[in-house]
């Protein structure tokens, strides 16, 4: 109930004069009424604390990142693989050689053209964070550039989801870098942000925690076909977009109603009923596809290191309370989800999925007394600036105290969450034992690029679950011939991570975006896509 009063306060005060001129100074000069209409400013979903799409997985960084660097393929909005980069591609009758072509006149933003050596460069820094990348490394003959616009990648078996690996929109994306900069240690973060993407990053206005901007590249040369997602002609009708940071929400609010700025990318539910009777802002699901709520643990650690304290915390969660943290009283927003893959798809099930209905307080506190637990601190690394990590931290640590759990609450920013999950440090030596996040419901139709529900060890997602129970069942669905094959796999893999607890999934549930009637062109998808969006003067 706390949660719900804190979040309506934000809507007291929100009318006002000059919002960005009172969040440090960022309002940019006057500009003339055609150069305001070719800017677009959009408030995005966190800090942009970082700028290294391969380096981290974080939605914000990849959503960034999708302006600046293109792929060789993109998934559309039937989730279809289509060329982007690539002109053409080959593959050997057994399914062991593909041989691509890169389409003519792409460049990056130096001036430099695009060549196959920087395909090659990046793929290879790439495929060592991303769980399909690294599938593909297992069983990698050769990778190397046939000449200046081809290369040629031999495995040892077939790879029947190539497309889609090179194809996906979740992160990390195989964004195309210069050799030069996608040579730089995939566990240390780049420097240099050149790409060749439609919009290029103006490094010296980046002020991280106020403002990123973004400028149209004028030799850019979209593809001809339709827009879709990640696929087609990114077609690009803004001169400029500036990314104004607003944690607060109530602040973006006002910014959004008073015409400061255009697109609100994660309104606050508690705020849309405002944001619709403002006759000037069109407000809408960003993502039918949704999204699951993650409270993911460090396996490497105590208390999670053991699964029955991962279970007992399954048995007393309660995903409606971290669900009504989120959403508030429209039920249309969410769902309970008692399993990790999105409802309504295809492989949708709920094998294994009885210990999310259980909600026992008693019960957990006996299973964590059984695993032996002795009090030591957990260390919850909770962002603040998200709205939706803030709400379910809230709940989780509650929840985690009525169990038993002695709670070291480590109130952070996502950026700092975002480079402090990465750490195998001890929890109390700068590590942690568990943080919140989600996952775009795009994203978990299936294991194919689903890097949560990996649980490889060293090579799996931050907290490092490692079950070769779970891996068995997503090599079986890579392998399956037919649906039915496919539906078998992904029953036994929902039951084998929820034994596990690969995570803790906390519900499903939609968002909103808002934007001002002047821009057109806003579709829905996993993230804001800004090819195709004009601004009227």
């Amino acid at each position: 109930m706390t949660i719900r009063m804190d979040r309506r306060s934000l809507i007291k005060g929100v009318a006002g004069a000059s919002v960005l001129a009172g969040a440090g100074g960022i309002a940019a000069p006057a500009l003339s009424q055609g150069a305001a209409a070719k800017t677009l400013r959009f408030v995005p979903q966190a800090n942009l604390a970082n700028f290294d799409p391969i380096w981290g997985t974080q939605y914000v960084v990849r959503n960034a990142a999708a302006l600046v660097w293109d792929t060789l393929y993109g998934v559309d909005e039937k989730l279809v693989p289509q060329r982007q980069m690539v002109e053409s591609e080959q593959v050997s009758d057994d399914g062991l050689t593909w041989t691509f072509k890169l389409r003519p006149g792409l460049k990056f933003h130096d001036g430099t053209p695009v060549l196959a050596k920087d395909v090659v460069a990046s793929l290879v820094r790439w495929s060592a964070r991303d769980p399909m990348g690294l599938m593909l490394r297992g069983i990698q003959k050769e990778l190397v550039a046939v000449d200046d616009s081809s290369w040629r990648w031999v495995l040892s078996r077939p790879y029947p989801k190539m497309l889609l690996a090179l194809a996906k929109n979740n992160a990390p994306c195989s964004f195309i870098m210069p050799e030069r900069i996608a040579q730089t240690d995939p566990f240390k973060q780049i420097t240099e942000y050149v790409g060749s993407g439609p919009m290029r990053f103006v490094r010296d206005e980046w002020v991280p925690g106020a403002r990123a901007v973004f400028a149209k590249f004028a030799d850019y040369v979209p593809r001809q076909e339709k827009a879709s997602w990640l696929a087609g002609g990114k077609q690009m009708l803004l001169d400029r977009i500036e990314w104004i940071i607003m944690p607060d929400a109530a602040t973006a609010s006002a910014a959004l109603q008073n015409g400061e700025v255009d697109w609100w990318e994660t309104p606050l539910p508690d705020l849309v009923p405002l944001l619709k009777k403002n006759r000037n802002i069109n407000v809408d699901i960003a993502d039918p596809l949704g999204n699951i709520g993650s409270f993911r643990m460090n396996t490497l650690f105590p208390p999670f290191d053991n699964v029955k304290v991962r279970r007992a915390v399954l048995m007393a969660m309660n995903q409606e309370d971290y669900m009504r943290a989120l959403v508030g009283d429209d039920d249309a927003l969410w769902k309970p989800l008692p399993g990790f893959f999105t409802p309504d798809t295809p492989l949708y099930n709920e094998e294994g999925g009885e210990i999310l209905k259980m909600r026992n307080i008693e019960a957990a506190k006996k299973m964590l007394a059984e695993a032996g637990y002795k009090g030591e601190p957990v260390t919850c690394v909770v962002a603040q600036d998200q709205s939706i990590t803030k709400g379910m931290g809230e709940v989780t640590a509650e929840l985690l105290k009525k169990i038993g759990f002695n709670v070291d609450f480590v109130a952070t920013d996502w950026g700092t969450t975002g480079t402090r999950r990465t750490s195998k440090s001890p929890p109390g030596q700068g590590g942690w034992n568990m943080f919140h996040t989600w996952h775009a419901g795009a994203d978990c139709i299936n294991p194919a690029a689903y890097t949560a529900i990996r649980a490889n060890g060293e090579k799996a997602w931050f907290g490092w679950p490692d079950s070769p129970a779970v891996e068995t069942e997503v090599t079986a669905w890579f392998d399956a011939k037919t649906l039915d094959e496919e539906k078998a796999a992904m029953k036994r893999l929902n039951k084998a991570a929820l034994d596990y607890v690969v995570y803790a999934p906390t519900g499903f549930f939609l968002g909103y975006q808002a934007w001002r009637k002047n821009v057109s062109g806003v579709v829905k998808g996993p993230l804001p896509f800004a090819w195709g969006v004009s601004k009227a003067a």
